[in-house]
């Protein structure tokens, strides 16, 4: 950590486990925040079902296994909110109650405390179980009985846990004290589903991969992903390839793409100046 770090100096409390919690304070973690990471004596799930990634997200952390349920529990938490700026959770408003770490006694206690509350839904609904699936699902993101590729919904919903806490940290340097934000997964749904709503990226839709310049195509071996959508790529990509403009079909591009294998167009789009990889995986 550095000193020019923007982050710097703030010191972060996590309670929150599985993905968008710990992603959160990753991120803050990046930026120069001291993390301090309290998980049950139990762990997180993510060190059971993919320690690699679990690691990755708590580089340089502080982590403690903590039973809150005790009073010894709770007491070594209260005392790591008395120095904390940020805390952040992703438990259900009634489990915070109970344990007495939600925004009104925790402000109360510790005023200086931004608390950025990472639920499912808002308000009144954030007792409503999910998960990414769910959000994915309701909001038009799972297509054809198929599994997502990824978990967007939670890692969006980090980004945003990490952009609030950031806006608490500014607004306390005005008022003097921390508050409350909360950060409802099912928003972030509807948010990154607005391309689906809006018929971008479904079957027939201008970026679904009809348009010949924003599409897959078979390489000689694997595929690439090609994605000149402006005009200036699409010229490019024409010119480079010797191609008249009423050649621009995805059948004729198919042809001339399948002549190469994914690298070596790979390495020709970076000589061209064009937007095409090889697809991973």
């Amino acid at each position: 950590m550095s000193t020019t770090d923007p982050l710097a100096g703030v010191r972060v409390l996590s309670i929150a486990i599985n993905l968008p919690g710990p992603a959160a304070v990753a991120r803050l973690a990046r930026q120069g925040a001291s993390v301090t990471t309290v998980l049950p004596p139990s762990g997180d799930p993510m060190e059971q079902f993919a320690r690699a990634y679990f690691d990755e997200l708590h580089v340089g952390q502080d982590i403690r296994r903590v039973d809150l349920k005790s009073p010894a529990g709770l007491a070594e938490v209260d005392e790591l909110l008395a120095a904390a700026d940020v805390f952040v959770t992703s438990s259900r408003p009634s489990a915070l109650r109970r344990l007495g770490l939600d925004f009104a006694n925790v402000h109360e206690r510790h005023p200086q405390v931004c608390q950025v509350d990472i639920v499912g839904y808002p308000g009144e609904q954030a007792e409503v179980p999910g998960h990414d699936l769910t959000y994915q699902a309701v909001t038009g993101m799972v297509r054809d009985g198929r599994m997502p590729a990824t978990l967007v919904v939670d890692l969006a919903g980090s980004e945003r846990a990490a952009a609030e806490a950031s806006a608490a940290l500014v607004q306390r340097g005005r008022t003097g004290e921390g508050s409350r934000r909360e950060v409802p997964l099912s928003d972030l749904a509807h948010t990154m589903s607005r391309p689906v709503a809006h018929g971008l990226t479904v079957p027939g839709g201008l970026l679904a991969g009809d348009l010949p310049v924003y599409s897959l195509y078979a390489a000689a071996d694997g595929h690439i992903a090609v994605a000149a959508l402006e005009p200036h790529f699409t010229t490019n990509l024409l010119t480079a390839l010797g191609l008249a403009p009423e050649e621009l079909t995805r059948e004729r591009l198919g042809e001339v793409f399948a002549g190469r294998t994914a690298s070596q167009w790979e390495q020709w789009a970076s000589e061209h100046d064009l937007p095409l990889v090889a697809v991973a995986g």
